[in-house]
Parts: C-alpha cells; sequence; structure tokens
C-alpha cells in the first residue's frame, strides 16, 4: 500500500535577521541600529519601523517581562536607537531614539534620551559612520550629533586607545555596577526652542490635579520637559527608593495625573487624555534638602555629598538612578535662582551641582544666562561611560502591517 502524503505550504515566513548592536548607555541601555541595516520599509517613520522595534524588544507584553525579546522590562532597558551619517555639514552623525512601551503597543518619539546619548558617539565610530580623520589614535574623538527627535546638538567625547575607542576605565558612574571609560557629553542649548524654557513664564506656580489636589511646580523645558514638585507637599522624604514608590499603585496613579495635567500647562498635549500616547514628557521628579540616606547599593550618601536630593519617574516608574535629559533640567533649574530646584540646594548660584537619586550620586553643570527677562541655557555638560554588550544580529518574526 502506498501512503501518499501532501505536502502543504507553511503560512507561516521564516524570521527575518535584522544587524545591531545592544550596548549600555550610562544607566540605560538599548539595540542600536546603523539606519541602513535596517528593512527599507523600517528606514523611514512609520507603522513598518515601529513594529519592528516594539517585536525586537518583545513589546507589547501583557506580562511586563519582555521576555520574547531583547527588552529588559524596565524603561531603562526597553530603548531602541537608530544612528545614520548626518546630511549636515557641522555634524556627523543623527541620532533618534525610540522609548518602546512595556505593555502597549507604542513607541514615542517625543524626547530624547540622554543616557544612551553617551552611547551614540561610540557606536558611530564602531560603525564607521566617522571620518578617520576625525578619530585621534590616542586621545579623544569630537563626535557632533543632531539629535533628531528634538532637533539639538550633542557633543561627544569618546576616548580612543591605539585607534579605537576605549571602553574599560576607572570611570565609576553610581547605577553602573562595573567601571568603565569616561565619556564626557555636552548637550548644547538643550532648551526647546519651540517652547520657553518656563512655558508659563513663572519660576514656580500652583498646579491644581481634580480630586487630588493643587502643588508648588517648576516646569521647565530644558534637556527633556520636566515638572518639579516638593518631595514634603507629596507626603515624602524625598529618600525613597524604587520599592516605595514602584509598589504603591495609588502613588503611581497619583504621579501620573500630575504628570497629564502639567503636560497641558506646559502646552505639550491639549488635553490630558492625549498623555496616554506622550508618555515619555514630560518627566516628573520631586526634590528635597540634602539629607542622609542609603543608596540601592547599599552605600551611605551623607548631606555634605550633595546638594540636595531629587527622585523622578519615567514611562510611569520611578528611575534606578537619574535619566540624563532629566539630569540636564535638573542642572539648568538648580542654575536659576527661584525653581523648587534650586530652593532645595539653598538658593544662590549653582553652575554645577551633585545631586543623590536612588543609585547614588551625579555630577552635572549648567551654563544659564538672562536676556530680556528670559532665561536661557547654554549648554549642559556631564559624565557617562558606554560600551557594546553584544553584536551580530536580532531576529524578528517577518511582520505584516
Amino acid at each position: 500500500m502506498t501512503v501518499k502524503a501532501e505536502v502543504q505550504q507553511s503560512k507561516y515566513q521564516p524570521q527575518i535577521k535584522i544587524a545591531a548592536t545592544y550596548m549600555r548607555g550610562g544607566t540605560s541601555k538599548g539595540v542600536f541600529f546603523n539606519q541602513q541595516d535596517l528593512p527599507e520599509e523600517a528606514q523611514t517613520a512609520g507603522k513598518a519601523r515601529d513594529a519592528i522595534l516594539l517585536r525586537v524588544i518583545g513589546s507589547p507584553d501583557p506580562y511586563a517581562k519582555q521576555t520574547d525579546g531583547m527588552g529588559g522590562a524596565t524603561s531603562s532597558t526597553s530603548k531602541t536607537v537608530i544612528v545614520s551619517k548626518s546630511d549636515k555639514s557641522d555634524h556627523d552623525v543623527d541620532y533618534l531614539f525610540g522609548q518602546v512601551s512595556i505593555e502597549k503597543a507604542f513607541v514615542d518619539w517625543s524626547g530624547n534620551c540622554g543616557n544612551l546619548s553617551s552611547a551614540v558617539g561610540a557606536f558611530a565610530i564602531h560603525q564607521g559612520l566617522i571620518d578617520n580623520n576625525r578619530i585621534p589614535f590616542n586621545g579623544h574623538a569630537v563626535v557632533r550629533i543632531w539629535q533628531a527627535n528634538i532637533n539639538k546638538t550633542i557633543i561627544a567625547h569618546v576616548p580612543i586607545y591605539d585607534g579605537e575607542v576605549q571602553e574599560c576605565g576607572d570611570f565609576e558612574l553610581d547605577g553602573v555596577t562595573f567601571p568603565s571609560a569616561e565619556i564626557s557629553i555636552e548637550f548644547i542649548n538643550p532648551s526647546d526652542a519651540k517652547n520657553a524654557m518656563f512655558p508659563t513664564g513663572k519660576l514656580i506656580e500652583a498646579l491644581h490635579v481634580p480630586g487630588i489636589g493643587t502643588f508648588n511646580v517648576t516646569m521647565i523645558n530644558a534637556g527633556i520637559a520636566t515638572v518639579f514638585l516638593n518631595a514634603n507637599e507629596l507626603g515624602y522624604i524625598g529618600t525613597e527608593g524604587q520599592e516605595v514608590i514602584n509598589s504603591d499603585s495609588q502613588a503611581l496613579q497619583k504621579f501620573e495625573a500630575i504628570r497629564a495635567f502639567a503636560a497641558v500647562k506646559m502646552g505639550l498635549i491639549e488635553h490630558i487624555d492625549q498623555s496616554i500616547t506622550q508618555q515619555h514628557i514630560p518627566k516628573i521628579a520631586f526634590v528635597s534638602p540634602a539629607q542622609d540616606y542609603i543608596s540601592s547599593s547599599g552605600k551611605a550618601i551623607t548631606k555634605q555629598q550633595i546638594n540636595f536630593n531629587v527622585r523622578a519617574l519615567s514611562m510611569g516608574k520611578l528611575h534606578h538612578a537619574m535619566m540624563g535629559t532629566a539630569a540636564v533640567a535638573i542642572a539648568t533649574a538648580a542654575a536659576i535662582p527661584g525653581t523648587l530646584v534650586n530652593n532645595a540646594a539653598g538658593g544662590g548660584n549653582h553652575q554645577t551641582i551633585n545631586f543623590g537619586h536612588p543609585s547614588g550620586t551625579l555630577k552635572v553643570g549648567a551654563q544659564v544666562s538672562q536676556v530680556d527677562d528670559q532665561w536661557l541655557v547654554d549648554k549642559a555638560i556631564m559624565s557617562r561611560s558606554a560600551r557594546i554588550l553584544m553584536e551580530g544580529w536580532v531576529r524578528v518574526p517577518a511582520i505584516e502591517v
């Protein structure tokens, strides 16, 4: 007896593979792509690009684990970066950042990631996107980065040894376990060009949130749109860690409501309902005067080490350290007398400050000026580190959009 087997063509297509590099930058990590390595349909903005990046990271995931992707199930590790050679004569590369939502099918392109900014210069050099005559055999390569999300310039000073990017070193960054080589980053004129630094014209004002309360706030556009509150008005000491805030669902809902109403007040959205599609901005943070506390690593931080304490939320959760762009906002607000941040630092002039966050401390600086009663920030400076964790290809199922 002859048995005939019918072979049916599978409706499932094989996975596609895309060249990618998994990098840590500052206290974040993400999947980096050279734009030309992406599938053609994903090289420009649109549904195809978002769908591929969501699948790469493993979102949306109702389990909030991103087990089936490269994401790490936190706002700091659910990130993507696309880099390309710049067509601007005074810049080397264009840098586009996508913050991938964990539980929702959503990629937020509205802002920058300051931490991953520190990895862009090194990635560009590794990818051959920087002219060789701009890379010293020993010293620092100055990489001129156009931040395409917010149309701003970032200057990265990448250490070079024997003609290659130096990744190992003794620079320690609280929130990162192991030391690495130091990368200095300059954020040039980091305030939002479309809006005044203080969008309502006030350094401090009252923000009313229906059903929750009225709070003194400083709302600022610098680095990233951020709303600052006093810790004590929220019922906090100001030294709280992630476990206190992130385990309290009512507190997180309260913070999100404050963030949504602040977004309307700052002119970032027209109605609070739009806040769900713009989760990356504004950031929300609370400040308190310098005080002793124990960091998440168990290190004792004394009030003599810092100017003040800051705790900030990103994508609805308290950040384990501090977002780089929020650090720019912190440095700028600290430099301007009369803001909540400057008040927490004891007032006065602060071109450079050292603030406490859940993982330890961070030193940042800002150069500000006042012209015709308007505050401007010329430059913000901080040090970070970055290194390649893995490189090769990511694989995703063929996606139809």
